[in-house]
């Protein structure tokens, strides 16, 4: 395919202006290596506007089935990571999951005397990332197949990790190749909720300095996890996510849909354009049954009424179960938040929900992100500080609202 190499640099500054007035790149260097870099060089296959989409990801592979499971990130997103990684010349980067690009602005940032090594386990993947690095001049760049949870061979210790994959853990393997000094930049799933997270050590364990909405294809390989899937009722019309186990017996929610369902509105209003990122993490610490609900659309019989049918915030309990809904406001600038619930303690569920939403209000919103604290696997309870801990293979991982 012919590009239009003017045209092509023009969509690339305007993107990048964008994002600068955005608030998304923040300092001139990480401005300057991804006006250099020619991203559409690294999605050949894409017209041209599309690959200069500022908040779209560009997909490069899927599986047998459609799903997703390759792809180059949305500028926004990958400006986002690099002014979290805060990259300077010298430094050795591994990047976890390659698709070359994101390799290329490091590359530039690091400069002659820096080094950066990607890796992936799928090979094509890798090869693909090889040839367009090699075009476009990135050969010091190394390219690795392997599965990142083990150690890479002949690595040694990295400044940044920057992981482009969404994960559920946190592997050993990348703590003993980060410097003592270093960071690890990862977009991690907390009770079905991911966050780019940047962390530095803190006296023997992780801990961020910042945390950001995002969405990644999942990791592959030994680091692996699928979510588990409650169907209500046995049914596929009704599905509850949760990521790190049911916390309740599965047919204690038979009879819920039998039942009235109730609504719940709260007062609570969230403006056009706000956020949702602090409210979604106050829900998923402080409701001890958290999880995501998703209708199956073709099979909607009206039991439930979700807002946004693909992706709820939800909570279990007993025998019963409850969502958040919104509404717009009469005046039209903002969302009214309410509950609905089914199940013999719907109420009660409504009410401790409603209840958390007050609280967001009140205490949370418009402040800072909760402290997100990594620690290994056996650390002891009194060890471990966080308002919500949340056990892995790997690792523990606490959440912890700032002191005021």
């Amino acid at each position: 395919m012919t590009v239009d190499t003017e045209q092509a640099t023009r969509l690339r500054n305007t993107v990048m202006d964008q994002l600068r007035a955005d608030g998304v790149l923040v300092t001139p260097e990480v401005e300057a290596a991804m006006r250099k870099v020619p991203r559409h060089a690294f999605a050949p296959e894409t017209p041209l506007e599309k690959a200069y989409e500022p908040y779209a990801a560009v997909v490069t592979k899927t599986d047998e089935y459609g799903v997703q499971i390759s792809s180059v990130s949305a500028p926004q997103i990958q400006a986002m990571m690099l002014e979290q990684a805060q990259l300077r010349p010298g430094m050795r980067v591994l990047e976890i999951g390659s698709g070359g690009l994101n390799a290329a602005y490091m590359a530039e940032l690091v400069g002659d005397s820096g080094e950066v090594t990607s890796v992936d386990i799928d090979p094509e993947v890798t090869e693909r990332a090889r040839r367009l690095l090699d075009e476009q001049g990135y050969k010091s760049v190394q390219v690795v197949t392997a599965d990142a949870a083990e150690p890479i061979p002949g690595l040694g210790e990295v400044d940044v990790i920057m992981v482009t994959a969404g994960a559920w853990d946190i592997p050993a393997a990348w703590l003993d190749q980060l410097a003592p000094e270093g960071r690890l930049v990862v977009p991690l799933r907390m009770r079905g909720l991911t966050r780019s997270v940047a962390f530095v050590r803190r006296d023997g364990h992780l801990e961020s300095e910042s945390a950001k909405i995002c969405g990644f294809v999942p990791m592959q390989g030994a680091t692996a996890h699928e979510v588990t899937l409650l169907l209500v009722a046995g049914s596929a019309e009704i599905g509850l996510r949760f990521d790190d186990g049911v916390p309740i017996e599965p047919s204690q929610l038979d009879n819920a849909i039998t039942t009235p369902r109730v609504e719940a509105w709260t007062g609570v209003t969230i403006g056009r354009g706000e956020l949702m990122d602090t409210l979604q993490m106050h829900l998923a610490i402080g409701l001890p049954g958290f999880c995501i609900m998703a209708l199956d659309k073709e099979l909607d019989s009206g039991i439930v009424a979700p807002t946004n049918p693909g992706f709820s915030l939800a909570a279990v309990d007993k025998d019963s179960f409850a969502y958040v809904v919104y509404r717009r406001t009469e005046d039209g600038e903002a969302s009214e938040f309410g509950v609905h619930a089914l199940g013999a303690h719907a109420q009660q569920l409504a009410d401790e929900v409603a209840e958390q939403l007050h609280t967001w209000e009140f205490s949370r919103r418009g402040g800072p992100s909760p402290v997100i604290r990594v620690y290994p696997a056996g650390t002891s309870d009194d060890q471990v500080r966080g308002d919500r801990v949340i056990d892995k293979v790997h690792c523990r991982i606490s959440l912890s609202w700032p002191t005021q």
